[in-house]
């Protein structure tokens, strides 16, 4: 049987406020009496109860995280940078993998709401402004992590993947690529949907250029090495020269498919950029090129929006912060 705040006080022969003061408010009591309840709660092995404790206060030591792929190292940076500013505020980040599953996502955010959690970062696996909108009237204010929802109210920190998609296009262009071919997911997925339309813009400035799209099930390195073992069964003629990959997991797995299935070689015959510049891009057989995104950067400044509207929901501060990627050129696209 679990040891209780009655055992401790009995055993110290002090009342379960004394040993309440202790655990809360040591400064209240003498240090002798410190030390002793301190003694007799080591010796039987006393846990506090702090969920119970909060859920009474009515609020908890945690926040709520609700990400779209917890394997994919960009999503386990942002958690970690997310982590590291609240361990500032001695908050505990609860993270939840939605794997892009619309139910799994409902089930995490119910279960933040019974566990009474201070606030929700998500990146929102569909179209969820009204269950976000639910949960923020029910008191936990919610913070968009590397999307936005326009013309809503919700506090989001971005990049901006429009920008991101033109560089990464803009950069094969001036290595004198002209048939692009863009591997990504589902166009239902934001971040995709804005990273084409950014290849899109800067394919459409140079007359002779063209933009396949392929789009596969998942951001997988599987997914990428099928793409790329589809596109080394075509005739020379009907390859692209160019490959811009949604994410960096996409890219490693096209490198796979590109050279294991094939001679290929890149970046001589198909140059190859990814998206979000994870640890392992510089490490691949062919170093990846990629778009950089501020992922620690991200999980950190998303706590900190989140703290504020916690402490003030009308304060006059920045709601929305987008930053900008950045071109990282490899081997993969110049070598």
């Amino acid at each position: 049987m679990a040891v209780s705040v009655r055992d401790v006080a009995a055993a110290a022969s002090v009342s379960v406020g004394t040993v309440s003061n202790v655990l809360n408010h040591p400064e209240k009591v003498s240090p002798a009496t410190v030390e002793r309840v301190l003694a007799v709660i080591s010796e039987l092995g006393f846990v506090r109860n702090d969920a119970a404790r909060q859920l009474r206060a009515g609020r908890s030591r945690s926040i709520g995280m609700v990400v779209l792929d917890a394997s994919n190292p960009f999503f386990a940076a942002v958690a970690r940078g997310a982590e590291s500013r609240a361990e500032e505020d001695r908050l505990s980040v609860l993270l939840g993998n939605s794997d892009d599953d619309v139910v799994r996502e409902d089930s995490y955010l119910e279960l933040f709401r019974e566990q009474r959690v201070r606030g929700v970062l998500i990146t929102p696996a569909s179209h969820a402004a009204e269950k976000l909108a639910r949960l923020q009237e029910a008191g936990i204010p919610v913070v968009l992590v590397d999307h936005e929802i326009s013309e809503s109210e919700f506090c989001s920190v971005s990049v901006d993947d429009v920008e991101g998609g033109y560089l990464a296009a803009s950069h094969l262009l001036e290595q004198g690529r002209r048939r692009l071919c863009f591997v990504g997911g589902s166009s239902s997925i934001a971040q995709v949907a804005h990273r084409l339309e950014g290849a899109r813009r800067a394919v459409a400035t140079v007359d002779d250029a063209t933009l396949e799209v392929i789009e596969m099930p998942a951001l997988t390195v599987l997914n990428g090495r099928a793409a790329g073992e589809v596109i080394v069964g075509r005739e020379p003629d009907q390859r692209p020269d160019a490959i811009f990959a949604a994410n960096d997991l996409l890219a490693v797995g096209l490198l796979q498919g590109l050279t294991i299935f094939s001679t290929l070689r890149v970046p001589q015959d198909i140059a190859l950029i990814g998206y979000d510049d994870i640890d392992f891009a510089s490490a691949t057989v062919v170093p990846l090129s990629s778009i950089r995104q501020p992922a620690e950067t991200i999980g950190h400044t998303a706590v900190e929006l989140l703290l504020k509207s916690i402490e003030d929901p009308d304060g006059d501060y920045e709601r929305r912060v987008r930053f900008r990627p950045e071109l990282v050129v490899r081997q993969s696209t110049v070598g």
